[in-house]
């Protein structure tokens, strides 16, 4: 029903690969497993048959959930509860795929968690709308374009992505063995540096989500979740030596959450949060006054 499977498809082989490859070597796949074991036969052979079984419990799980966040295509009706567990989902994704490539030290880490964001936008965005950051719904709910967006639902969004997040820190600690990582200033940077980075590209993101997703003139029918996806890539190489590009109160909460195991410290999150608060309500500040043709036009005389 898209044009683009193929690439939310293969962007979770990079999300995975470069976030749990670190730990597993990331197969995903029995005959991935299998064609390794038996080409490396002569080092020794039967390491498949636990990936193998892992593998398909990781497929049961997601025909389970798929049944759960798409209940009309099985005869039942999409509710309330279908959205949250949605959000819940790739918010929960969103945060496992940054939390392994940080504790994983990949090379590619925006490239990593940006293709986690653009699989699960693709995957999940006609369910709940694919928010998975309350900046971003912060964003949609102040630019007043969705209107099925109540503050009483954005408030329930913004509830569900926290919790998603900080159950994928712990789920990455655990991976890891009880290591974490610390939210707040990269070396010698400044709260103050912090504060401007993270206004400005979760600025940059909440925009382009506007952009992109909301607005009936400007919205991408095909490449929406590319576009959205690539501000975390920008956003990671530009601020993450400066303040980790968080960009995402869920993903704060959630490095929070999980470093107070280790004697960290979780204030740090609410500083975050509120930087990327005001970053995502400029950013409907500023789409409502360049995309007032959104509203000064007819829906049926805008063109593509």
């Amino acid at each position: 029903k898209n044009q683009y499977y193929g690439l939310a498809i293969a962007f979770t082989v990079i999300a995975g690969a470069y976030g749990a490859g670190a730990v597993s070597g990331g197969c995903f796949n029995p005959a991935v497993a299998l064609g390794i074991d038996v080409s490396s036969a002569g080092l020794g052979f039967g390491w498949c048959a636990p990936y193998i079984v892992f593998e398909l419990a990781g497929a049961a799980l997601a025909a389970v959930l798929f049944k759960v966040v798409r209940p009309e295509d099985f005869g039942g009706e999409k509710s309330a509860a279908t959205e949250l567990v949605s959000e819940f989902l790739g918010t929960y994704m969103l945060v496992l795929t940054v939390g392994l490539n940080v504790l994983g030290k990949s090379k590619a880490g925006a490239f990593s968690i940006a293709a986690s964001l653009t699989s699960m936008i693709y995957a999940l965005g006609d369910v709940s709308g694919a928010h998975f950051n309350p900046a971003v719904t912060v964003a949609i709910l102040a630019s007043g374009r969705c209107p099925d967006l109540t503050p009483a639902k954005a408030g329930t969004y913004i509830g569900t992505q926290i919790a998603g997040g900080v159950a994928a820190a712990f789920t990455y600690a655990f991976i890891h063995k009880g290591a974490t990582f610390a939210l707040g200033p990269v070396g010698d940077s400044t709260w103050a540096g912090v504060s401007v980075a993270e206004i400005l590209y979760t600025f940059v993101l909440c925009f382009v989500v506007l952009s992109v997703a909301v607005s009936e003139r400007t919205k991408a029918s095909h490449l929406f979740g590319l576009a959205i996806g690539s501000c975390v890539t920008v956003g990671g190489f530009a601020i993450g030596g400066i303040s980790g590009g968080s960009l995402n109160p869920a993903v704060s909460f959630g490095i929070a959450a999980a470093q107070v195991l280790n004697g960290g410290f979780f204030y740090k999150a609410l500083i975050y949060s509120v930087l990327e608060f005001a970053g995502g309500a400029a950013a409907a500040g500023v789409f409502k006054v360049t995309h007032e043709v959104d509203v000064a036009v007819p829906e049926d005389k805008i063109t593509a």
